[in-house]
């Protein structure tokens, strides 16, 4: 789920409204993303880190709503699903 504003039909997504540090701390958390591991769709090869961590920062949110955080990894986490998705085809 990404969040993301509209404006005149455009799709304007909030990182374009990062402020430095914020910026600072997506690009730390891509890369710490890139180092956890995912399991095969069709088959079990164990601890699945990428999924553990989508499960922690939604119990996070749960406890503090509205935190930006929370919604900058939920947009980390999508992307590198997506990017890891993109290289396996």
């Amino acid at each position: 789920m990404m969040a993301y504003l509209t404006y005149l039909s455009d799709l304007i997504l909030m990182s374009d409204f990062d402020t430095e540090q914020e910026k600072l701390f997506r690009e730390s958390y891509a890369e710490e993303l890139r180092k956890k591991k995912q399991q095969d769709t069709y088959h079990y090869r164990g601890n699945n880190e990428l999924i553990e961590e989508r499960v922690k920062v939604n119990q996070q949110q749960l406890k503090t709503p509205g935190r930006r955080g929370e919604k900058i990894k939920q947009e980390e986490i999508d992307k590198e699903i997506v990017r890891r998705d993109k290289i396996k085809k």
